[in-house]
């Protein structure tokens, strides 16, 4: 009877499944391993239709996702047993997911499709319009795509650009071909890293900073050296800390991300 325990779960929430394939009608089921991709499928999903997102969605620190719309969902840690047991018709991954864990859900019938991420806003509104389209929701994820132009409109701004370091978790800088970098430009800041040569994952060290401080410094690491007494002492450099969830993720984040640089922009005036 214990050995059956496992088999009689599977086929339970085979059962329930079918059911919320009802709810949703002709609209595929998914399971999101892609914490980028959970936020997007959140809002664009019929109810009922996203069966589960990613574990990391679950943890407030580094979600892209509110926390009260992470919770609205059950979650997974990627494992094939566990994406079996929801049964859905299609896994969403990122573009690591690891070859055997892609092998063996494909090999179960289950049809998986990854993405990567995104540089630039025009890249993430395309995936965007990828994902609804596979959820059979293309219309949806238009009112997304709005959203997200109309709060890029409102903190576009004129005028010379103020110089920011984005100063990420482990002391680096994002390159320009990054959608924050993007999201930086959109929003009146040029790159303090490009402008020394700084490239992708460079590290940006307390010593440069103090000896060559941009205007503002965006602190969105808890480092050391971020955190140290001595930049309180630049009196020609504005700080300001930068959530770390607004850095890695297009969708909805784009918004969260753009409101804010937007007061950083009006505060540094």
């Amino acid at each position: 009877m214990i050995r059956l325990a496992p088999l009689l779960a599977i086929l339970l929430a085979g059962c329930a499944q079918g059911e919320a394939r009802e709810r949703t009608g002709h609209h595929p089921t998914i399971v999101s391993l892609n914490p980028c991709t959970d936020a997007i499928l959140a809002e664009v999903a019929a109810p009922g239709q996203l069966l589960a997102i990613s574990h990391y969605s679950k943890d407030p620190s580094s979600s892209s996702m509110e926390p009260e719309d992470a919770a609205r969902y059950r979650a997974t840690g990627g494992t094939v047993e566990e994406v079996l047991a929801l049964d859905p018709d299609v896994v969403v991954a990122s573009a690591f997911i690891g070859p055997a864990t892609r092998a063996a859900l494909e090999d179960l019938g289950l049809r998986v499709v990854t993405f990567g991420g995104t540089a630039t806003v025009e890249d993430s509104i395309a995936q965007i319009r990828e994902l609804a389209a596979l959820a059979g929701r293309a219309e949806e994820s238009e009112d997304l795509v709005r959203d997200i132009e109309l709060a890029l409109a409102s903190a576009s701004v004129s005028g010379q650009p103020i110089e920011a370091a984005l100063w990420q978790p482990g002391g680096i800088v994002p390159g320009e071909a990054s959608l924050v970098s993007d999201l930086l430009r959109r929003t009146g800041f040029s790159s303090y890293g490009s402008a020394r040569g700084l490239a992708q994952a460079d590290y940006l060290s307390l010593e440069q900073v103090v000896a060559d401080p941009p205007e503002v410094l965006l602190v969105a690491g808890n480092e050391a050296g971020q955190r140290h007494p001595v930049l309180d002492q630049i009196s020609d450099m504005r700080r300001e800390g930068f959530d770390t969830r607004l850095i890695y993720c297009g969708g909805p984040t784009i918004i969260r991300a753009a409101e804010r640089l937007a007061k950083i922009r009006e505060n540094a005036s």
